[in-house]
């Protein structure tokens, strides 16, 4: 597996990927949980959300990065961070992984690699959240591996 920088040529796969593994969030989680109408308010645009999301990611000159796991010349996975040199804090913004790749310790990769550039640049802390539901389990599991602590948080929606 080769961790390289992003390029401007990753962007399209980049954006499908990310469509391609948080769908099952959205249309099979969410969706059906939260019910049409507050789906529609909170989430209702979520891949184009991500079209405009994953192409700013990438801009050093303020402090975001982004990292891509490639195997066998394809995109396994990438994580995106950002970093806070004031407050000496880091931050993972997305990690997303492709279903074939899952499994095979890309994830954690990426996350060590974040890590070291962050601490590259000062930061001391690092923060990276996931969801509380099924989908999100496989991300809470790799977080707690790699030393992270949970912090508890609930979030409510009522339709008005």
């Amino acid at each position: 597996m080769l961790i390289r920088a992003f390029t401007q040529h990753d962007l399209a796969p980049l954006t499908e990927l990310t469509i391609d593994t948080f769908r099952p969030f959205y249309e099979d989680s969410f969706r059906p949980l939260m019910g049409e109408d507050v789906f529609t308010v909170q989430h209702g645009n979520w891949r184009d959300d991500y079209r405009k999301e994953v192409a700013e990611l990438h801009a050093p000159e303020r402090h975001t990065y982004i990292a891509i796991a490639e195997v066998e010349d394809t995109i396994a996975g990438y994580v995106a961070w950002n970093v806070d040199p004031a407050r000496k804090k880091g931050e993972v913004s997305i990690l997303a992984v492709s279903a074939e790749h899952r499994r095979h310790h890309v994830a954690t990769a990426l996350c060590e690699h974040a890590f070291d550039q962050m601490r590259a640049l000062d930061a001391e802390v690092v923060e990276i959240g996931t969801g509380g539901d099924q989908f999100h389990a496989p991300a809470r599991a790799l977080y707690e591996t790699l030393g992270c602590t949970a912090l508890p948080l609930t979030v409510y929606f009522r339709q008005l």
